[in-house]
Parts: C-alpha cells; structure tokens; sequence
C-alpha cells in the first residue's frame, strides 16, 4: 500500500481521535504533507514483519506543548532536513521511519519526512495512541535507546543529543523544546528491524485511515456513532469502545508547564441529575472523573469529540460552550503489560489511583 493524497484526511481525522486530545493539531502537518506527496510522490507504507531485521529505522515527530503547534509553524522541509542532519550525525543512511505516536500533526510529520527522502514508513507507531513522554514509547519500554538523537527548531539550528536513560533524555528534549520557543522536531529511538518487530504497535498507521473513513462516512451524532466504532474497534488491538459521557464543557484551563500543556476541562451533562464529568490534561486527556468515581484513565484512550459531529477535538481546541461527547477506548495489549504500567500507570502522572482496564470499570 502506498499513502497518496486521497488518504491524508482520513488519517489525519483517525489519528486525532487515537491521540487522546494530544499528538498537535494536524491542520498544518496535514497542508505540508499534501506539499509534500504533491511534490515527491506517493509514500510506501511497509509492515513491521516485512521490515529486513538489519535494517536501520528511525522514529520521528514533534516534541513540544501542542498549543504551540497553532503559531510555530513548520516548513515543507523541516521533517526531511532532521533525518539528513541525523544521517550527518550518525554516519549512516536510514532505511524507513517510524512514527513516535499514531496522534495528530506527529502521525503526519513521518510521512512528510519519508516522501522527502524516498523511503518508507512503517505501519505502526510507539505508542498506540499518544502520551506525553519518551520514556513512555513501546520503543524505549522495549529497550530500544533514545540516542543518538538529533533535534531541528524552526530556524533550522541542530542539536545532538547522547544520554545515558530515557528519562535523561525526555528531561534534555523538553528543555530544548521550551528554549526553541515551545515546539521541535527530533529523530530519534535508532533500531534494527528486528529491534522495531518487538517494540512496535504495529498496524495503526492503516487503522488510523479505516478509523477516519469511518468517521467521515458515518459523520453525525456521537449516539450514532457509537456502533460504527464499536464494530471497527473489536477487530482491532483496542477492543473496548464505550460513550461514557455528553455534555457541554463549562470550564477548561491549561497552561504550560515545563514544555506540556497541562490543566483540567469540566464537562457539564446535558440532563441536570449527572454529576459533571472533569477530565485531567496533560497534552493528552489522560483521566475521567465524575465525582471520586474514574470511568476512563491513561494508558486507555479518552477521547472528546464534537457531539453533533463526531469529529474528534485536540486539548488545544477545546472551548467553553462546546458541545461535546466523551468516548473511551481499551488500549494495546503492549500498554497493560507489567513492564509498561510501570511508566504509563495513572500513578506515573500524579494520580493517586492503581489503572483499572476500561472493561473492568
């Protein structure tokens, strides 16, 4: 299969709703990487197993606070110059990318790379939805090493990195994120395609344009909408798909704090005998309360979408007055496994609550 310009609005919409409000708006990505196609091809798209296991893949996207996304605008080259300048640092040529998350601008910024540089991508990503940290990628869980890595700002000055931990690295990414002005893109997370096979989510770049197809076809109210995507997601790696809330949002307040958007928006239920639900942000909707009860938490996927319209919101967007619909999804197998709980559990984000699996809720 190869991505051509008829499939790059159903990704971008499919992605939006897999990133849990985070991954950037994908408005622009999107514009460049149409440029981007228009101008060097279609993009072939390559499975994991198919991936020759000395191959050399490099995960790439953005990294920043999504709000800055709407102002600290990217060029058409800006995703192709990382990967030439990360070629420079390591002295090797990159046989395809990867994407970091399957969310938003960061599902499209690979593809824009890749069509740059005449190489493929890799259907899948690392993370399965998207999450606001590197040491929470499938990749680095695995045991793939975020370095050699290599950041590009947008007035086009490169920065290596060589860290010793993931985490390490996560802290020295986000510092430069917040000097560049707010928003970066980085390659990063080398691998061997055999180191990719046992760290991908694999299947998610297809998903996303399924998901999106869906979307547009079906576009109407979430209720509606809501056996469409019940019936994609039970074939999928997620399963569970449920409308836990609806409502109009009376409240929501981020800002940003060490290179992440981070806040709260209140959701008031349309019927007034409902508890109004509050979901924490932190980039992405990472937990659903109504009251002390939590019906959706990270590593599941929360997901707001415009309720007469079903089209999903990034946190970035969302406003006082809206009208929305709150869905939630079962994440990847990978994501529930003892080792990545121990990264992405909601403790790991300041909640003072074990996860519980969205199907147990």
């Amino acid at each position: 299969m190869k991505i051509e310009l008829k499939h790059l609005e159903d990704l971008a919409l499919g992605s939006v709703f897999l990133a849990t409000g985070g991954g950037g708006d994908p408005y622009v990505p999107r514009l460049i990487t149409e440029q981007a196609v228009k101008q060097f091809g279609p993009v072939e798209i390559i499975q994991p197993d198919d991936v020759s296991d000395d191959a050399y893949v490099v995960a790439i996207g953005a990294v920043g606070a999504p709000t800055v996304s709407l102002e600290l605008l990217p060029s058409i080259d800006e995703a192709a110059n990382t990967l030439r300048a990360f070629e420079q640092q390591v002295g090797r040529q990159i046989d395809a990318v990867a994407s970091f998350e399957i969310g938003g601008g960061n599902s499209l910024i690979p593809i824009a790379a890749a069509a740059g540089r005449g190489i493929p991508v890799i259907d899948g990503d690392g993370m399965g939805r998207a999450l606001p940290e590197a040491q929470m990628m499938s990749y680095a869980i695995a045991g793939v090493k975020p370095t050699p890595a290599v950041a590009l700002d947008y007035d086009g000055n490169i920065t290596a990195f060589s860290t010793k931990t993931t985490e390490v690295y996560e802290r020295h990414i986000r510092s430069l994120a917040i000097a560049a002005g707010g928003m970066i893109t980085t390659a990063e997370h080398p691998m061997s395609g055999l180191e990719l096979k046992r760290s991908i989510i694999p299947g998610t770049l297809s998903f996303s344009i399924k998901l999106g197809q869906t979307l547009r076809e079906n576009r109407g109210s979430a209720r509606d909408m809501l056996e469409p995507l019940q019936t994609l997601f039970s074939d999928s790696i997620y399963g569970e798909c449920r409308l836990i809330f609806a409502g109009k949002i009376t409240d929501k307040a981020t800002r940003i704090v060490g290179g992440y958007d981070i806040g709260e928006a209140v959701i008031e239920a349309f019927s007034s005998d409902e508890k109004p639900l509050k979901v924490s942000i932190k980039n992405e909707y990472l937990l659903a309360r109504q009251g002390d009860k939590v019906v959706a938490s990270v590593p599941d996927l929360i997901v707001i979408v415009d309720y007469e319209t079903s089209a999903p919101i990034n946190a970035e967007r969302l406003r006082y007055g809206q009208r929305v619909a709150v869905f939630a999804v079962g994440c990847p197998d990978f994501y529930r496994s003892e080792n990545a709980l121990k990264v992405v559990a909601p403790r790991c984000f300041g909640f003072d609550i074990d996860y519980v699996p969205l199907e147990q809720i």
